[in-house]
């Protein structure tokens, strides 16, 4: 699926409930969530037709940071079925990434 950015709680929901989902949280002004950017949209390519990528700006969407207790950006979060199988805070590599989706989608 390709990278999205998340418009609202019920679309943020629905997408992390179906499957493995990779969720980004950051925000414009954040010059490590920058750095992500790329690594994220080329795991959103890699794992297309198996898993979802969404990336949510807190500033934008601060009650759901709130909820998932968002302390730091970025955080990425990988989840299964809904729920949350992986955090990661600051800027991660590829490799790690791409290793712990692996993982999870076996």
């Amino acid at each position: 699926m390709p990278l999205k950015k998340t418009l609202d709680t019920n679309y943020f929901e629905s997408v992390i409930n179906k499957g493995v989902t990779l969720v980004d949280f950051s925000a414009q002004w954040c010059a490590p969530c920058r750095a992500q950017q790329p690594i994220i949209e080329k795991l959103s390519k890699k794992f297309k037709n198996r898993t979802a990528s969404v990336v949510i700006d807190v500033d934008e969407h601060h009650k759901i940071a709130m909820q998932l207790g968002i302390a730091s950006i970025p955080t990425l979060i990988i989840f299964k079925n809904g729920k949350e199988v992986r955090r990661f805070v600051g800027l991660q590599g590829e490799k790690t990434l791409s290793e712990a989706i692996e993982k999870i989608l076996q």
